[in-house]
């Protein structure tokens, strides 16, 4: 028979579990496009453990990065704040001026600013142990993730990509465990060790991949599975990108395995998104890196498939298994929603919980949402800006003022421009756009006195073409 202190024992145990803090893991993929994975669509890459993640939590179906290229991405889910207002608005350092470009190069900020707080920061001083392991991209010494709120950096530096993903690694705290090692499966590897090391206490794990980012390198054995699969679909058609992405789907699978195996499943949050649309072309080359039909374009574009991100959130007790949502949602909305379900204070931010959508809600508090990209990108892309509201989405072009206008809902391959069948639409949303840039206090570009229109392609591919109003 149980004394009476034998009993309160027992009756305090499953109490103290009760009030255990819920573990938060944020993986954030590269350059992965919002159609690459199978339960988005694709027909040629396989990404079980992802698919198995959506299955038991809930898929966004219409999810976007804050900006078409990597670094404000970044900066956006670190701080919820659109990178217009932090004055980070292109990838770290930026790309030269060029004879032929119409607009001037914009200076902008070239790390995330101290001043800033940041989601780690926001973790930490709930008491929380932090951990970011993986490509940071957001300032170097001085600015890295141990400066920024986290107490253990693996891998994270200023540099955008890997010079490879096999060793040797020249970053700080990754070592090769072998000749044939491989840099996604390295950090999976870090990243299952870190669970284990905190398994008793709340941690946050902050685990952003290199992967699929170029260069394109992965395992002989899976680049040659998919070069016989290669042809047998007619969109997607990489194979080394395809295998990049399935070790990139092997190291989730590793994290979600752990997570399990520790005990942890019904404690620990489980956050996956991309930082942009997948990449297309980029510099002189001519083949398809991936395939984001039937969304437009890609990665350095403000169109669909440049914005546009697979998004996948398993949160016990407030997600339900297999479950997905249409909802616009954004790389801003992070913070605020990991702050509201956690009971901490999220600060001024842009972004805006989507704990209602995660509930099985269909809305959520925000007006709009809104992107600022003034600068040429590596892909072909070029400055602008671009508001979503409801369904209709409106980009601005900063070279000639041009506007398109589509609804999105109807029309999500961005194929015919409304501006002049709605004027009155485009009007309302433009007059948004530059009344949230002044909000913000967006910096525009400013005209090239020195253009040269004779060097405007700069060997560059991925250009699209201006879609005349209907």
């Amino acid at each position: 028979m149980l004394s009476r202190r034998g009993f309160l024992s027992t009756l305090a145990a499953p109490l103290a579990a009760q009030k255990q803090k819920m573990n938060v893991i944020v993986i954030l993929a590269d350059d992965l496009g919002a159609m690459d994975l199978t339960c988005y669509g694709s027909r040629y890459h396989e990404t079980p453990n992802l698919d198995d993640l959506a299955a038991s939590g809930v898929q966004f179906n219409q999810a976007y990065a804050a900006c078409p290229v990597c670094s404000p991405t970044r900066a956006s889910l670190m701080t919820g704040k659109y990178p217009a207002r932090l004055h980070l608005t292109d990838w770290i350092p930026g790309r030269r001026q060029w004879a032929g470009s119409k607009l001037l190069f914009l200076p902008f900020e070239q790390q995330l600013p101290l001043k800033e707080t940041t989601l780690a920061e926001v973790m930490k001083a709930a008491g929380y142990t932090t951990g970011s392991i993986g490509k940071w991209h957001l300032g170097g010494q001085g600015f890295s993730p141990a400066d920024q709120g986290f107490d253990f950096n693996i891998a994270g530096t200023e540099r955008g990509s890997p010079p490879s993903y096999f060793p040797p690694y020249p970053l700080p705290g990754v070592e090769a465990r072998s000749e044939t090692d491989y840099l996604t499966d390295n950090l999976a590897a870090r990243a299952v060790q870190f669970i284990e090391a905190n398994k008793d206490k709340p941690f946050f794990l902050y685990l952003p991949h290199f992967a699929v980012h170029t260069p394109l390198q992965a395992r002989r054995e899976k680049t040659d599975k998919y070069q016989r699969k290669a042809g047998s679909v007619r969109a997607q058609s990489e194979p080394v990108y395809a295998a990049m992405l399935e070790s990139l789907d092997d190291a989730v699978g590793a994290v979600v395995d752990k997570v399990e195996e520790a005990g942890l499943k019904d404690r620990t949050a489980i956050l996956f998104l991309s930082d942009n649309g997948g990449l297309r072309f980029e510099g002189a080359r001519k083949t398809a890196v991936t395939d984001n039909s039937p969304l437009r374009a890609g990665k350095g574009h403000l169109f669909e498939g440049g914005i546009r991100i697979p998004m996948i959130v398993r949160w016990p007790g407030v997600t339900k298994a297999g479950t997905s949502n249409d909802t616009p949602v954004c790389s801003i909305d992070v913070l605020p929603t990991v702050a509201d379900l956690l009971g901490l204070t999220a600060g001024n931010v842009d972004g805006v919980t989507i704990a209602p959508l995660l509930r099985g809600g269909k809305r959520v508090k925000r007006d709009a949402l809104f992107w600022h990209y003034p600068h040429y990108s590596n892909q072909g892309g070029s400055p602008g800006a671009a508001v979503r509201d409801g369904d209709w989405k409106l980009i601005e072009f900063y070279e000639d003022g041009r506007l398109e206008l589509f609804n999105v809902k109807v029309d999500y391959k961005e194929k015919l421009n409304l501006v002049n069948r709605q004027p009155a639409i485009a009007k309302k949303l433009h007059a948004k756009l530059k009344q949230w840039r002044e909000a913000v206090g967006a910096v525009m570009p400013q005209v090239n006195p020195n253009y040269d229109a004779a060097k405007a392609d700069q060997g560059l591919t991925g250009f699209e073409k201006p879609t005349p109003p209907a």
